[in-house]
Protein backbone atom coordinates (compact mmCIF):
# COMPACT_ATOMS: atom_id res chain seq x y z
CA UNK A 1 0.00 0.00 0.00
CA UNK A 2 1.05 3.29 -0.70
CA UNK A 3 2.11 5.63 1.97
CA UNK A 4 -0.29 8.57 2.96
CA UNK A 5 -1.18 11.13 5.65
CA UNK A 6 -4.01 12.44 7.17
CA UNK A 7 -4.51 16.03 8.20
CA UNK A 8 -7.87 16.86 10.25
CA UNK A 9 -8.97 19.24 12.12
CA UNK A 10 -7.83 19.12 16.04
CA UNK A 11 -11.33 18.15 16.70
CA UNK A 12 -14.46 18.04 15.48
CA UNK A 13 -18.37 17.98 17.23
CA UNK A 14 -20.63 17.22 14.72
CA UNK A 15 -24.75 16.86 15.54
CA UNK A 16 -27.38 18.82 16.17
CA UNK A 17 -27.08 20.74 19.89
CA UNK A 18 -23.48 20.56 18.94
CA UNK A 19 -22.89 24.42 18.57
CA UNK A 20 -24.42 25.05 22.09
CA UNK A 21 -21.31 24.09 23.32
CA UNK A 22 -18.94 26.73 21.33
CA UNK A 23 -18.71 29.45 23.63
CA UNK A 24 -17.39 27.63 26.11
CA UNK A 25 -15.11 25.77 23.84
CA UNK A 26 -13.99 28.82 22.18
CA UNK A 27 -13.32 31.23 25.16
CA UNK A 28 -10.73 28.11 26.93
CA UNK A 29 -8.09 29.71 24.45
CA UNK A 30 -8.17 33.33 26.32
CA UNK A 31 -10.14 36.35 26.65
CA UNK A 32 -10.24 37.89 23.64
CA UNK A 33 -10.93 36.89 19.88
CA UNK A 34 -12.51 37.48 16.72
CA UNK A 35 -16.14 36.63 15.94
CA UNK A 36 -16.01 36.94 11.65
CA UNK A 37 -20.06 36.08 10.04
CA UNK A 38 -21.01 36.70 6.96
CA UNK A 39 -23.76 38.48 5.39
CA UNK A 40 -26.05 38.17 8.08
CA UNK A 41 -25.12 39.57 11.38
CA UNK A 42 -28.37 38.43 12.66
CA UNK A 43 -26.99 34.54 12.36
CA UNK A 44 -24.21 35.72 14.39
CA UNK A 45 -26.10 37.39 17.21
CA UNK A 46 -26.48 34.53 20.26
CA UNK A 47 -22.87 33.49 19.20
CA UNK A 48 -21.59 36.70 20.12
CA UNK A 49 -24.18 37.22 22.81
CA UNK A 50 -22.84 33.53 24.76
CA UNK A 51 -19.33 34.60 24.47
CA UNK A 52 -19.72 37.87 26.17
CA UNK A 53 -21.64 36.00 28.58
CA UNK A 54 -18.64 34.10 29.23
CA UNK A 55 -16.63 37.14 29.42
CA UNK A 56 -15.24 36.86 26.56
CA UNK A 57 -13.97 40.34 24.75
CA UNK A 58 -14.99 40.08 21.03
CA UNK A 59 -14.40 42.27 18.22
CA UNK A 60 -16.72 41.08 15.48
CA UNK A 61 -15.81 41.72 11.38
CA UNK A 62 -18.26 41.23 8.67
CA UNK A 63 -17.60 38.89 5.84
CA UNK A 64 -20.61 40.45 3.16
CA UNK A 65 -18.65 38.59 0.05
CA UNK A 66 -16.72 36.14 -0.76
CA UNK A 67 -12.98 37.54 0.71
CA UNK A 68 -11.02 39.85 -1.26
CA UNK A 69 -7.80 40.82 -1.13
CA UNK A 70 -8.81 44.81 -0.19
CA UNK A 71 -11.34 43.30 2.67
CA UNK A 72 -8.68 40.86 4.07
CA UNK A 73 -6.21 44.09 4.58
CA UNK A 74 -8.78 46.32 5.71
CA UNK A 75 -9.71 43.59 7.92
CA UNK A 76 -6.00 43.43 9.33
CA UNK A 77 -5.05 46.29 9.69
CA UNK A 78 -8.17 47.62 11.82
CA UNK A 79 -7.70 44.13 13.96
CA UNK A 80 -3.53 45.15 14.48
CA UNK A 81 -4.56 48.66 16.38
CA UNK A 82 -5.95 46.99 19.25
CA UNK A 83 -5.18 44.15 21.63
CA UNK A 84 -3.82 41.34 19.96
CA UNK A 85 -6.77 38.36 19.91
CA UNK A 86 -6.31 34.95 21.32
CA UNK A 87 -8.74 33.12 18.67
CA UNK A 88 -10.66 33.71 15.62
CA UNK A 89 -14.38 31.91 15.08
CA UNK A 90 -16.29 31.74 12.30
CA UNK A 91 -19.66 31.24 11.75
CA UNK A 92 -21.47 31.77 8.35
CA UNK A 93 -20.97 30.02 4.86
CA UNK A 94 -17.58 29.07 3.13
CA UNK A 95 -17.11 33.07 2.50
CA UNK A 96 -16.98 33.02 5.98
CA UNK A 97 -14.95 30.30 6.74
CA UNK A 98 -11.94 31.40 4.51
CA UNK A 99 -12.34 35.00 5.54
CA UNK A 100 -11.80 33.58 9.47
CA UNK A 101 -8.70 31.23 8.67
CA UNK A 102 -7.01 33.62 6.83
CA UNK A 103 -7.56 36.28 9.22
CA UNK A 104 -5.91 33.71 12.22
CA UNK A 105 -3.12 32.99 10.13
CA UNK A 106 -2.15 36.42 8.98
CA UNK A 107 -2.49 37.77 12.11
CA UNK A 108 0.53 36.69 13.56
CA UNK A 109 2.50 36.98 10.29
CA UNK A 110 5.34 39.78 9.94
CA UNK A 111 4.47 39.86 6.67
CA UNK A 112 1.30 41.15 4.51
CA UNK A 113 -0.99 38.22 2.19
CA UNK A 114 0.96 38.62 -0.65
CA UNK A 115 4.15 37.17 1.32
CA UNK A 116 2.06 34.04 1.41
CA UNK A 117 -0.83 33.96 -1.36
CA UNK A 118 -0.38 31.38 -3.98
CA UNK A 119 0.18 31.89 -7.98
CA UNK A 120 -0.44 35.83 -7.91
CA UNK A 121 2.29 36.33 -4.39
CA UNK A 122 5.41 34.68 -2.95
CA UNK A 123 3.57 31.27 -1.94
CA UNK A 124 5.59 31.44 0.94
CA UNK A 125 4.25 29.27 4.11
CA UNK A 126 3.94 31.09 6.86
CA UNK A 127 6.42 31.97 9.44
CA UNK A 128 4.36 32.28 12.75
CA UNK A 129 1.81 29.28 13.71
CA UNK A 130 -1.99 31.09 13.37
CA UNK A 131 -4.25 31.62 15.81
CA UNK A 132 -6.57 28.98 17.15
CA UNK A 133 -9.18 29.12 14.39
CA UNK A 134 -12.92 27.70 15.14
CA UNK A 135 -15.57 27.16 12.52
CA UNK A 136 -18.79 26.66 12.97
CA UNK A 137 -20.46 26.65 9.26
CA UNK A 138 -24.03 27.55 8.29
CA UNK A 139 -24.33 25.82 4.79
CA UNK A 140 -23.48 22.47 3.97
CA UNK A 141 -21.10 23.00 1.24
CA UNK A 142 -17.90 23.73 0.95
CA UNK A 143 -16.40 22.02 3.79
CA UNK A 144 -13.89 24.95 4.64
CA UNK A 145 -14.36 23.71 8.01
CA UNK A 146 -11.63 20.88 7.58
CA UNK A 147 -9.63 22.50 4.93
CA UNK A 148 -6.35 23.92 4.90
CA UNK A 149 -6.45 26.96 2.91
CA UNK A 150 -8.39 30.09 2.47
CA UNK A 151 -9.72 31.15 -1.08
CA UNK A 152 -8.82 35.13 -1.46
CA UNK A 153 -9.97 37.09 -4.48
CA UNK A 154 -8.30 39.35 -6.48
CA UNK A 155 -10.20 41.50 -8.16
CA UNK A 156 -7.23 43.48 -9.52
CA UNK A 157 -6.12 39.99 -11.08
CA UNK A 158 -9.31 38.94 -12.02
CA UNK A 159 -8.17 35.76 -10.19
CA UNK A 160 -9.24 33.48 -6.73
CA UNK A 161 -6.05 31.75 -5.25
CA UNK A 162 -5.64 30.35 -2.04
CA UNK A 163 -3.61 30.77 1.32
CA UNK A 164 -2.50 27.25 2.58
CA UNK A 165 -0.48 26.05 5.04
CA UNK A 166 -1.07 23.11 7.29
CA UNK A 167 -1.35 24.55 10.24
CA UNK A 168 -4.28 26.70 8.96
CA UNK A 169 -6.39 23.45 9.85
CA UNK A 170 -9.26 24.90 12.55
CA UNK A 171 -8.39 23.66 16.02
CA UNK A 172 -12.07 23.10 16.73
CA UNK A 173 -14.89 22.83 13.85
CA UNK A 174 -19.00 22.31 15.26
CA UNK A 175 -20.94 21.27 12.63
CA UNK A 176 -24.06 21.53 14.08
CA UNK A 177 -27.13 20.92 10.91
CA UNK A 178 -29.44 22.84 13.13
CA UNK A 179 -27.58 25.99 11.60
CA UNK A 180 -28.23 25.04 8.02
CA UNK A 181 -31.90 24.52 8.88
CA UNK A 182 -34.26 26.45 6.05
CA UNK A 183 -31.88 27.58 4.21
CA UNK A 184 -32.82 29.17 0.85
CA UNK A 185 -33.50 26.50 -2.21
CA UNK A 186 -31.02 28.76 -3.71
CA UNK A 187 -28.16 28.12 -1.39
CA UNK A 188 -29.09 24.58 -0.65
CA UNK A 189 -28.96 23.35 -4.27
CA UNK A 190 -25.65 25.35 -4.69
CA UNK A 191 -24.01 24.42 -1.55
CA UNK A 192 -25.28 20.98 -2.00
CA UNK A 193 -23.85 20.59 -5.17
CA UNK A 194 -20.75 21.53 -4.21
CA UNK A 195 -21.13 18.78 -1.39
CA UNK A 196 -21.58 16.11 -3.81
CA UNK A 197 -18.41 17.48 -6.25
CA UNK A 198 -16.22 17.45 -3.36
CA UNK A 199 -16.32 14.01 -2.75
CA UNK A 200 -16.33 12.99 -6.46
CA UNK A 201 -13.77 14.61 -7.23
CA UNK A 202 -11.34 13.80 -4.22
CA UNK A 203 -12.74 9.80 -5.40
CA UNK A 204 -11.88 10.03 -8.66
CA UNK A 205 -8.09 12.45 -7.96
CA UNK A 206 -5.08 11.04 -8.87
CA UNK A 207 -4.08 12.30 -4.66
CA UNK A 208 -6.32 9.40 -3.83
CA UNK A 209 -5.36 7.20 -0.53
CA UNK A 210 -6.92 4.61 1.01
CA UNK A 211 -8.42 6.79 3.79
CA UNK A 212 -10.00 9.47 1.26
CA UNK A 213 -11.61 6.46 -0.48
CA UNK A 214 -13.47 4.85 2.51
CA UNK A 215 -14.99 8.42 3.22
CA UNK A 216 -15.94 9.89 -0.62
CA UNK A 217 -16.89 6.35 -1.68
CA UNK A 218 -20.26 6.13 0.79
CA UNK A 219 -20.79 10.21 0.37
CA UNK A 220 -21.36 10.34 -2.95
CA UNK A 221 -24.82 8.80 -2.71
CA UNK A 222 -25.61 9.58 0.45
CA UNK A 223 -25.22 13.29 -0.94
CA UNK A 224 -27.55 12.97 -4.14
CA UNK A 225 -29.94 10.97 -2.26
CA UNK A 226 -30.63 13.53 0.59
CA UNK A 227 -29.87 16.82 -1.86
CA UNK A 228 -32.97 15.30 -4.16
CA UNK A 229 -35.15 15.03 -1.04
CA UNK A 230 -34.23 18.55 0.03
CA UNK A 231 -35.49 19.87 -3.36
CA UNK A 232 -38.63 18.54 -2.54
CA UNK A 233 -39.18 19.97 0.99
CA UNK A 234 -37.27 20.67 4.42
CA UNK A 235 -35.96 18.07 5.95
CA UNK A 236 -33.97 17.86 9.07
CA UNK A 237 -32.66 14.11 8.21
CA UNK A 238 -31.51 15.27 4.99
CA UNK A 239 -30.20 18.25 6.22
CA UNK A 240 -27.99 16.26 8.77
CA UNK A 241 -26.99 14.17 5.71
CA UNK A 242 -25.79 16.89 3.75
CA UNK A 243 -23.82 18.66 6.54
CA UNK A 244 -21.92 15.57 7.09
CA UNK A 245 -21.29 15.20 3.07
CA UNK A 246 -19.77 18.34 3.40
CA UNK A 247 -17.62 17.68 6.34
CA UNK A 248 -16.76 14.39 4.50
CA UNK A 249 -15.82 16.61 1.59
CA UNK A 250 -13.32 19.10 3.25
CA UNK A 251 -11.44 16.23 4.88
CA UNK A 252 -11.32 14.62 1.53
CA UNK A 253 -9.87 17.62 -0.50
CA UNK A 254 -7.42 18.26 1.96
CA UNK A 255 -6.03 14.85 1.80
CA UNK A 256 -6.42 14.52 -2.06
CA UNK A 257 -6.84 17.38 -3.68
CA UNK A 258 -9.84 18.12 -6.32
CA UNK A 259 -9.65 18.28 -10.12
CA UNK A 260 -11.08 20.03 -13.11
CA UNK A 261 -13.98 21.18 -12.21
CA UNK A 262 -12.93 23.13 -9.11
CA UNK A 263 -9.47 24.16 -11.04
CA UNK A 264 -12.38 25.78 -13.63
CA UNK A 265 -14.44 27.15 -11.08
CA UNK A 266 -11.48 28.90 -9.11
CA UNK A 267 -10.63 30.89 -12.42
CA UNK A 268 -14.45 31.47 -13.37
CA UNK A 269 -14.70 33.09 -9.49
CA UNK A 270 -12.25 36.08 -10.43
CA UNK A 271 -13.89 36.68 -12.99
CA UNK A 272 -17.49 36.25 -12.73
CA UNK A 273 -20.00 37.57 -10.07
CA UNK A 274 -21.13 33.43 -10.12
CA UNK A 275 -21.34 31.63 -6.83
CA UNK A 276 -18.96 29.14 -6.06
CA UNK A 277 -21.21 25.79 -5.86
CA UNK A 278 -23.51 26.50 -8.53
CA UNK A 279 -20.02 26.61 -10.79
CA UNK A 280 -19.65 23.27 -9.75
CA UNK A 281 -22.79 22.23 -10.07
CA UNK A 282 -22.89 23.66 -13.88
CA UNK A 283 -19.43 22.06 -14.65
CA UNK A 284 -19.81 18.47 -13.17
CA UNK A 285 -21.34 16.32 -15.22
CA UNK A 286 -19.44 17.65 -18.67
CA UNK A 287 -15.76 17.24 -16.66
CA UNK A 288 -17.49 13.98 -15.37
CA UNK A 289 -17.96 12.95 -19.29
CA UNK A 290 -15.03 14.46 -20.38
CA UNK A 291 -12.88 12.26 -18.21
CA UNK A 292 -14.46 9.62 -18.83
CA UNK A 293 -13.49 9.77 -22.72
CA UNK A 294 -9.91 9.25 -21.73
CA UNK A 295 -10.03 7.48 -18.66
CA UNK A 296 -8.71 3.58 -18.95
CA UNK A 297 -7.73 0.95 -15.94
CA UNK A 298 -8.61 1.97 -12.54
CA UNK A 299 -10.09 5.51 -13.15
CA UNK A 300 -12.41 4.52 -15.85
CA UNK A 301 -13.71 1.76 -13.09
CA UNK A 302 -14.26 4.39 -10.46
CA UNK A 303 -15.36 7.19 -13.14
CA UNK A 304 -18.31 3.83 -13.71
CA UNK A 305 -18.99 3.30 -10.45
CA UNK A 306 -20.07 7.29 -9.80
CA UNK A 307 -21.93 6.84 -12.90
CA UNK A 308 -23.54 3.86 -11.16
CA UNK A 309 -24.52 5.96 -8.41
CA UNK A 310 -25.70 9.04 -10.26
CA UNK A 311 -28.07 6.45 -11.96
CA UNK A 312 -28.82 4.34 -9.43
CA UNK A 313 -30.39 7.70 -7.22
CA UNK A 314 -31.11 10.07 -10.28
CA UNK A 315 -32.50 6.91 -12.50
CA UNK A 316 -31.60 6.61 -16.02
CA UNK A 317 -28.72 4.41 -17.79
CA UNK A 318 -25.17 4.63 -16.05
CA UNK A 319 -23.72 5.36 -19.57
CA UNK A 320 -25.61 8.75 -18.98
CA UNK A 321 -25.06 9.60 -16.20
CA UNK A 322 -23.24 12.70 -16.74
CA UNK A 323 -26.09 14.53 -19.05
CA UNK A 324 -28.20 12.97 -16.17
CA UNK A 325 -26.90 14.99 -13.39
CA UNK A 326 -26.88 18.05 -15.56
CA UNK A 327 -29.98 18.10 -16.88
CA UNK A 328 -31.37 17.30 -13.11
CA UNK A 329 -29.60 20.31 -11.16
CA UNK A 330 -31.18 22.23 -14.20
CA UNK A 331 -34.69 21.19 -13.34
CA UNK A 332 -33.87 21.93 -10.06
CA UNK A 333 -33.11 25.87 -11.02
CA UNK A 334 -29.53 25.73 -11.47
CA UNK A 335 -28.35 28.51 -14.18
CA UNK A 336 -25.74 27.82 -16.89
CA UNK A 337 -22.72 29.75 -16.94
CA UNK A 338 -23.90 31.97 -18.91
CA UNK A 339 -26.91 33.28 -16.99
CA UNK A 340 -24.84 33.36 -13.62
CA UNK A 341 -22.41 35.81 -14.99
CA UNK A 342 -19.69 34.31 -17.25
CA UNK A 343 -19.27 35.97 -20.82
CA UNK A 344 -18.64 33.56 -22.83
CA UNK A 345 -15.84 35.63 -24.52
CA UNK A 346 -13.60 34.64 -21.77
CA UNK A 347 -14.13 30.44 -21.72
CA UNK A 348 -10.76 30.47 -23.69
CA UNK A 349 -9.21 32.58 -20.87
CA UNK A 350 -10.66 30.41 -18.43
CA UNK A 351 -9.43 27.17 -20.00
CA UNK A 352 -5.97 28.57 -20.22
CA UNK A 353 -5.76 29.67 -16.62
CA UNK A 354 -7.69 26.49 -15.40
CA UNK A 355 -4.50 24.44 -16.93
CA UNK A 356 -2.01 25.81 -14.29
CA UNK A 357 -4.41 26.39 -11.23
CA UNK A 358 -3.39 23.63 -8.12
CA UNK A 359 -6.90 21.47 -8.16
CA UNK A 360 -5.87 20.38 -11.67
CA UNK A 361 -3.08 18.61 -10.37
CA UNK A 362 -5.71 16.25 -9.03
CA UNK A 363 -7.40 15.65 -12.37
CA UNK A 364 -7.76 11.82 -12.91
CA UNK A 365 -6.49 12.05 -16.47
CA UNK A 366 -4.72 14.83 -18.01
CA UNK A 367 -7.86 17.16 -20.13
CA UNK A 368 -5.88 19.98 -22.37
CA UNK A 369 -7.42 23.14 -23.42
CA UNK A 370 -9.69 22.04 -25.78
CA UNK A 371 -11.46 19.53 -23.38
CA UNK A 372 -11.89 22.24 -21.07
CA UNK A 373 -13.48 24.65 -23.24
CA UNK A 374 -16.27 21.91 -24.29
CA UNK A 375 -16.81 21.54 -20.69
CA UNK A 376 -17.14 25.40 -20.34
CA UNK A 377 -19.49 25.42 -23.22
CA UNK A 378 -21.64 22.22 -21.82
CA UNK A 379 -22.12 24.24 -18.98
CA UNK A 380 -23.26 27.44 -20.35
Amino acid sequence: MTPFAIALPGQIQFGRGTAARAPVLIRAWGPRGVLVHGGSARRADWLLAALRAEGAEITVVSCPTEPTLPLLEVALARLRTGPAPAWVVAIGGGAAMDFGKALAALLPAPGGPMDHLEVVGKGLPLTANPLPFVALPTTAGTGAEATRNAVIGLPEHGRKVSLRDPRMLPRLAIVDPALTDHSPWSVTLGSGLDAVVQVIEPYLSRKATPFTDAITAPAIGHGLVALARLMQAEDPAARDEMAFVSLTGGMALANAGLGAVHGLAGVIGGLSPAPHGAVCGALIGPVLAANREVAAGETARRIAEVCATIARVLGGAATDAPQTLHAWAGDAGLLGLTAMGLDPALHARVAREALTSSSMAGNPVALDEAALLACLTAAA
